[in-house]
């Protein structure tokens, strides 16, 4: 009988929290809207990639070998080329953020583009977004790169170059960074689901007077952790699926591992997640201070400490040291896994086992600090 009694309270308290759940449109919205909201504007709005670059091309004396070189540019989606006619014109238009670049072709350049002493070619990049000045400058050295490629198989010769560079991209051959983000902001939107949901739970059930008529109650602990765990554990799955929906068939991301490993590891960071969310709502007792709590300590961590969009080994030490007592870091590292590369085992059981005994460490605490008294 008491097994069963269990079963009925248990079954009572989900119910109870289903219902709670229905009734307050917010719960729906973190579970389901805010996830589309932020895979649109991470997926659409922003891009590591730097595209339709406004790059000055300065010419001296066009002839053949310029025309063929400069027309690398109109033909490349990264730059967006503008025709100057002197170098200081382009030098103005650079200081004035007109342009993010300048190409400049000397006089000689048709006669001298070999020579090693006085090369004929100058290029100029704006520094002062170092990322995107190194983006210019490499997609510039491909464009001459291929041009000189091209040069030699006109003239029937060979390319007198000391090193022939071949590139090979693995795992994300079209160096798109929306196959980067989309799988980070998943993880970003899995700990706001988790943490922002449970952080609101038992600190309702406080200030709404609720939480003393579930103590004297013969539900147990046990039973309360539960029956408000299980509910928001289905609806952040439900959560993810509609993120892997978005990211598959909207953003076109690949998935080269398995479902299955999907599913699995993001439920073990889910509990994670969820077990920070109770943490806070059992010590703060109020929902603004949760929410808050829950955002400084789960989100933001994750957004910065994560992997996700700052590499984490080009980080300080210290900081970098700090990174392993982020939960998310070890989703990122499995998401970006899953989604490019596959089911690399070597990767994903350390940061599962590590998702799994935080789970464990967090979901102890609670069941700890959370009695049936009113202290």
């Amino acid at each position: 009988m008491r097994r069963g009694g269990g079963f009925m309270r248990l079954r009572g308290m989900i119910r109870k929290e289903w219902l709670q759940i229905l009734r307050d449109p917010s719960s729906i919205a973190i579970a389901f809207v805010l996830p589309m909201i932020l895979l649109l504007l991470f997926g659409y709005g922003v891009s590591l990639d730097a595209k339709h670059v406004p790059l000055a091309l300065v010419v001296e004396k066009p002839d053949q070998r310029t025309m063929s070189f400069t027309a690398g540019f109109y033909q490349s989606e990264y730059f967006r080329p503008v025709p100057m006619h002197t170098i200081q014109e382009a030098e103005t238009a650079l200081r004035h953020r007109v342009v993010d670049g300048i190409v400049w072709l000397r006089a000689n350049f048709g006669r001298d583009y070999l020579k090693k002493d006085a090369p004929p070619i100058s290029v100029i990049v704006n520094g002062v977004d170092a990322n995107s000045g190194r983006l210019i400058q490499g997609y510039v050295q491909g464009v001459w790169v291929k041009w000189l490629d091209q040069q030699a198989l006109e003239s029937g010769g060979a390319l007198n170059m000391p090193v022939r560079v071949e590139q090979r991209i693995w795992y994300n051959p079209e160096v798109r960074s929306r196959n980067y983000l989309v799988p980070g902001i998943i993880a970003v939107i899995m700990t706001l689901i988790g943490a922002l949901l449970t952080a609101l739970v038992i600190s309702r059930e406080w200030e709404r007077g609720t939480m003393e008529a579930l103590l004297v109650t013969p539900v147990s602990v046990r039973e309360i952790l539960l029956g408000k765990l299980l509910p928001y554990f289905i609806l952040g799955m439900g959560g993810l699926t509609l993120s892997v929906a978005m990211a598959l068939l909207v953003f076109e991301v690949p998935l080269r591992g398995s479902m299955a490993v999907l599913f699995g590891c993001s439920a073990l960071f889910l509990l994670t997640a969820l077990g920070m969310g109770l943490l806070i709502s059992t010590l703060s007792r109020n929902q603004f201070v949760a929410a808050q709590v829950a955002i400084i300590v789960t989100f933001l961590p994750a957004f910065l400490l994560s992997g996700f969009i700052f590499d984490i080994a080009s980080m300080p030490a210290g900081i970098r040291n700090l990174t392993y007592i982020i939960a998310a870091r070890y989703y990122v590292s499995i998401l970006q896994t899953v989604f490019l590369a596959g089911d690399v085992w070597s990767v994903i059981w350390p940061n599962a086992a590590a998702l799994a005994a935080m789970a464990l460490f967090f979901l102890a605490i609670v069941r700890r600090k959370t009695r049936k008294r009113l202290d």
